[in-house]
């Protein structure tokens, strides 16, 4: 069932796996409000188990440009084009979030970002490959956040 995420009343609904949820809810609620804001875009997410695409498009851009494999298992995920770029996220029981921005131009931007939730650690298939800048969200607490641009097509 898809999930109209709301970020004025921030909820952890299908997060509640997540040991983690609170924060991992007020991360996907500042993706939401980013989205509203910037392109008056409506940000919903499913379960993982009924976007598998999207889950297998994140994984094979994470394994084919930088041999990563997520090992916390997906709990929500979305895909969606606005603005001429085709965006993908998914939220992990771990508190992780996976964004991948593809603009649809050959020329255009192309990178996957990480978000670690407020209270997380950084997850070891991540730790020794990136470092991650801190930012204050008023939703999320504190995120930290990383990403590397995609190079090949996909």
């Amino acid at each position: 069932m898809t999930y109209v995420v709301d970020f004025q009343t921030v909820s952890t609904v299908g997060l509640e796996s997540s040991p983690v949820a609170d924060a991992l809810a007020g991360l996907r609620a500042n993706e939401a409000r980013y989205f509203k804001n910037k392109y008056d875009h409506e940000f919903t997410v499913e379960p993982a188990a009924d976007a598998r695409d999207t889950v297998d498009w994140v994984h094979e851009i994470l394994r084919d440009e930088r041999d990563i494999v997520i090992d916390s298992p997906p709990l929500e995920a979305t895909a969606f084009e606005v603005g001429g770029v085709r965006w993908a996220y998914v939220f992990y029981a771990s508190g992780l979030s996976v964004n991948v921005l593809y603009t649809l131009e050959d020329s255009g931007k192309r990178a996957v970002g990480f978000k670690l939730s407020d209270g997380m650690e950084v997850p070891e298939e991540l730790a020794t490959r990136f470092k991650f800048a801190r930012q204050r969200s008023k939703l999320a607490g504190t995120i930290r956040g990383s990403y590397f641009t995609i190079k090949t097509e996909h």
